[in-house]
């Protein structure tokens, strides 16, 4: 068996992490309990997502159903290593991953998958469906794939745009049950906890600029009001920047707010948000974090020439000494805090969020003339996972009555 990971011996303390996540995830329970041992066999799934404790747990109940999985990290610093150890010694899954990996060795791992030629394809980013679609001899067994984030579905609806889409796609990050509990709740909480756990700075008091009040940045700014913060948001969309404001919050353009933050928080899923010239604006000892998926919302090379000395202060800390002498830190190296500072998010959203990607893979088989498109998650998945969700919590829901059912289908009230 094929896997590049850290260190084979972390698997002990990676299988509790494991079970540990487990205890919050009652709807994968479930899924592992009730769904067909069957209903992937002979099946391959080549999996790019963040090789967390919450992502094993997925790939167990993928196991548990028939699938034979291969997992490659989907971010350089989001592996956890003894997760990744666990998996390969107690469930034999080729992964690879390693927290650290260079930009090359991410690369390469992500090829690793590619090559074996699978069958479906669950990705965090759309990087591995990218790559099928530039090696399209791999991706010649390929019935469908699903995808996680929101910048991997902006990538994925550019290709199907230039008409180069080759297999059908699954939005799972539209679901209701992904984006309104994962990305508000999830992202909410996990960003925080990875600026608290890098810089131990009290939030009480200080001034936090969001850039994008998308589901994540809604979730990060309430949080952060919660905690004492002075918020204030940027925008590009009209609508969102109005929404931010009934909600409470300061909004102005990234050029004006530069002057008045104490941390900075990107949460937009676009490039260059904060550039060369807001680095310029920024108070001395502005801490500047990322909560996209990627490390480009952060201008990483243009704060480099604005610098004179840069020095890792802290793990994942990274002190920059202007030319002006001001000093800036920059966490995770501009990926995203929350996995690499912190663990993630909480596993009972992650539960939903995971969910969503097991029942549309089953999805494709079920379905396996599904057109070649993007797709959003079919409604009944959605109300599904919902279902589920309230069930493992113990909570139950009423139902119409009849005489309601036939209300709303009546349009003569009389």
């Amino acid at each position: 068996m094929q896997y590049d990971i850290k260190d084979l011996s972390l698997a002990d303390e990676g299988r509790k992490r494991i079970e540990w996540a487990f205890r919050e995830m009652p709807v994968m329970k479930i899924l592992r309990e009730k769904e067909s041992p069957n209903i992937f066999k002979n099946i391959i799934i080549g999996a790019c997502l963040h090789i967390t404790s919450e992502t094993a747990n997925l790939v167990i109940t993928l196991k548990k159903c028939g699938a034979e999985v291969l997992l490659a990290a989907s971010n350089p610093l989001s592996t956890q290593d003894d997760v990744a150890a666990c998996l390969v010694r107690d469930y034999n899954v080729q992964v690879f991953g390693i927290k650290g990996e260079n930009n090359k060795r991410y690369r390469e791992h992500i090829k690793q998958i590619a090559m074996r030629k699978p069958d479906l394809i669950v990705d965090d980013g759309a990087d591995l469906i990218v790559f099928l679609h530039n090696n399209v001899d791999f991706a010649e067994n390929v019935r469908g794939a699903t995808e996680e984030t929101t910048t991997g579905i902006t990538r994925i609806r550019n290709i199907e745009k230039q008409g180069k889409l080759i297999f059908p796609v699954i939005g799972v990050n539209e679901a209701q049950t992904k984006h309104m509990f994962d990305n508000r709740y999830g992202t909410g909480q996990s960003t925080i906890d990875g600026i608290l756990r890098a810089t131990n700075v009290l939030i009480a008091g200080k001034t936090v600029v969001v850039c994008g009040y998308g589901w994540c940045g809604r979730g990060i700014a309430k949080n952060l009001k919660g905690l004492g913060a002075d918020v204030i948001i940027t925008e590009v969309s009209p609508l969102r920047a109005l929404e931010a404001v009934m909600d409470g919050f300061r909004v102005m353009k990234i050029n004006q707010a530069a002057s008045c933050g104490d941390i900075f928080i990107t949460a937009t899923g676009n490039a260059r948000v904060i550039s060369e010239n807001i680095f310029l604006k920024m108070k001395n000892g502005a801490i500047v974090a990322n909560a996209g998926h990627f490390n480009v919302e952060i201008d990483i090379i243009g704060l480099e020439r604005l610098s004179k000395k840069i020095t890792e202060v802290k793990p994942l800390v990274k002190e920059f000494i202007l030319k002006t002498g001001k000093k800036i830190y920059l966490l995770a190296e501009g990926r995203l805090v929350n996995l690499g500072c912190a663990e993630g998010h909480p596993s009972s959203v992650m539960d939903m969020s995971f969910a969503g990607q097991f029942l549309s893979l089953k999805y494709f088989i079920n379905n396996p003339d599904l057109a070649v498109k993007y797709h959003n998650v079919p409604a009944e998945i959605d109300e599904k996972i919902a279902l589920l969700k309230l069930a493992g919590m113990g909570i139950r829901t009423d139902s119409l009555t009849l005489y309601q059912k036939k209300y709303l289908r009546s349009w003569n009230l009389d």
